[in-house]
Parts: C-alpha cells; sequence; structure tokens
C-alpha cells in the first residue's frame, strides 16, 4: 500500500509518500480501505514528538487517527461488520505507529461506527475525533436544553461541532471567534463574540446571569475566563489547559467510543450536524496539510483524499 510516513520525529519536512506492507488484521478488527483521513493538530504534534512522554512511537510511524472508509477484510472475531460496509473511525490504539495516512488501516471494533449517509468522504473523515472531542467535552460539563454553554474556538473544527451539538441539545450557544467567523457561526446557531481582552464584559452583555457551562478548545485564558462567568466553576472542561483539574474543572483526552460515534452520525443524518471542510488535498500532500493545521487558522476541518 501507499503511505505517508515520518523515519524520525521533526516537522512537515520528515513526512514521506512510499511504499508500506499492508497492514495485519488482529482478531476483533477491521481492515480498512481508506477514502479519505481527516487531518487534526494532534497528527502533527505526534510527528514533532511532543507526545512521546506519554505514548509509545515506532519508526516508520504512519501519522493519522481520523478515517472514512470501505471495509475490506475482517478479523477472525470480528462480527459487527461485513466486507463492503462504510465505516468511520476514531482509530487510536494505545501505542502510534500504524495511521490512518495510509490506503489501508487496522481498525478495532472499539474504534469504528458506520458512516452516517448524509456525509461526503471528505466530511465524515473529519468527523470522529473532532466530534467525539467536542461530544464527551459537552458531556462532561452536563450540558442540556435550556441552558447557556459558552464554546472558546467556536469556529474551528472541535468548535463548530460543539456549536451544532449543542444546539442540537436544545442549549443557546455563545461562540468566541475572530470577526471574520462571526457570520459562520451565526449560520451553525451561536452568538458570536470576539475573543481577547475583555471577553468577560462581552459574554455578560449577552447573558447578564453568566453562563451554565464551558468548553475551551484553545487554551491561553480560556478556563479562567470562563470560571469568571460560569454559575457554577465546576462546568468547564478544556481540551488545552493542562491546569484545569487543579482549578476545579474538567480534562478532556478524546476517547474511542462507537456509542457516541454513532451519536454524531445520527445527528448528521437527521440534518443537525454538518462538518465544515477548509481544504481537501491528495495523500502525497501531507506536509502541506501539516503546514496549514499548524498554521491555526482552520475553519473547518482539513482532510487527505485517499483513494
Amino acid at each position: 500500500m501507499k503511505a505517508i510516513i515520518a523515519n524520525s520525529y521533526g516537522g512537515p519536512e520528515v513526512l514521506e509518500y512510499t511504499d508500506r506492507p499492508d497492514p495485519k488484521v488482529g482478531p476483533d478488527s477491521f481492515l480498512i480501505r481508506v477514502k479519505a483521513a481527516g487531518v487534526n493538530p494532534v497528527d502533527w504534534k505526534i510527528v514533532a514528538g511532543y507526545l512521546d512522554p506519554m505514548m509509545d512511537g515506532h519508526f516508520p510511524l504512519v501519522p493519522g487517527w481520523d478515517v472514512a472508509g470501505v471495509v475490506e477484510a475482517v478479523g477472525a472475531d470480528a462480527t459487527e461488520y461485513e466486507v463492503g460496509d462504510e465505516v468511520i473511525g476514531y482509530v487510536r490504539k494505545d501505542e502510534v505507529q500504524h495511521g490512518t495516512y495510509a490506503e489501508l488501516v487496522a481498525a478495532p471494533v472499539r474504534t469504528l461506527a458506520r458512516k452516517p449517509a448524509s456525509l461526503s468522504w471528505q466530511q465524515a473523515a473529519g468527523l470522529p475525533l473532532a466530534g467525539l472531542t467536542a461530544y464527551q467535552a459537552l458531556a462532561r460539563v452536563g450540558a442540556k436544553a435550556g441552558e447557556t454553554v459558552l464554546v472558546h474556538a467556536a469556529a474551528g473544527g472541535v468548535g463548530s461541532l460543539a456549536v451544532q451539538i449543542a444546539v442540537a441539545q436544545g442549549a443557546r450557544v455563545i461562540g468566541t471567534a475572530s470577526e471574520r467567523n462571526h457570520e459562520f457561526l451565526r449560520s451553525l446557531g451561536a452568538e458570536p463574540v470576539t475573543y481577547g481582552d475583555g471577553l468577560a464584559d462581552r459574554v455578560r452583555a449577552l447573558a447578564p446571569e453568566g453562563v451554565d457551562a464551558a468548553v475551551d478548545f484553545v487554551g491561553g485564558g480560556a478556563v479562567d475566563v470562563s470560571q469568571e462567568l460560569l454559575k457554577d466553576r465546576s462546568r468547564v472542561a478544556s481540551i488545552a489547559d493542562g491546569e484545569v483539574k487543579s482549578k476545579g474543572g474538567h480534562m478532556v483526552w478524546v476517547r474511542p467510543d462507537t456509542d457516541d460515534l454513532t451519536a454524531l452520525g445520527a445527528l448528521a443524518d437527521a440534518g443537525k450536524l454538518t462538518v465544515p471542510v477548509e481544504a481537501i488535498l491528495p495523500l502525497p500532500e501531507a506536509a502541506e496539510a501539516f503546514r496549514r493545521s499548524m498554521a491555526g487558522r482552520a475553519r473547518g476541518k482539513i482532510v487527505l483524499e485517499v483513494s
């Protein structure tokens, strides 16, 4: 198969498009013919070596955790899907080596769900990691109908999905973003506010009594600002602030979860969730996809088209 590999830790320049052996398929896994692979900031962080203290990486390393594709073979004790089924997955394993930037990937059943029929292959590939992150962060803070939820970095890949999920759940959503993305947020059902100095005052102008829950997808001072506005300071979750637990909030490290991924697919097929795609690049241009992700200005998802 063709794949993107890194033979050492480094930046986009270490990525190569080359031939690799087809993956082995474990007893509870499925071999997926990859149609598209989502690009996430964690992908280039893994290649840069940032996650090495917590996860073993082995070279040559194929990056990527998001996939949309077709089942090509099934493991000895894998019964949930059949050859030809269309699936999506957040294919995070305990160690980092055999990722989704490839024509084929072996995916444990716990990482997969059926592809939403309403989404294109590219949209579907952008859903798993970002969608699960948003879904699980909102669940962690107990966001529910009738509440006001503050979403930081609401126009990004994770934030734009969190906005839609919270709106679908019946919440009022206030989302932070640059002014160029305010109309985009309104189209998703959020009330936009500009981030930066004075954010708390701008949020209070919309919600004088404060907010019920907050989810932080950017870091910086987002947790601190959220706790100024929250009625209950513990109802904040972050994927970016390493001190959020010591501040009384929740740290979220997204987990593979078939039920959660299936719920996201159901929202998509009900017309309540779509996946904004910023750019679609062919697999050999993974280095350029990394550069775009590293710039941190994408509205929605960056996706690699594989087949």
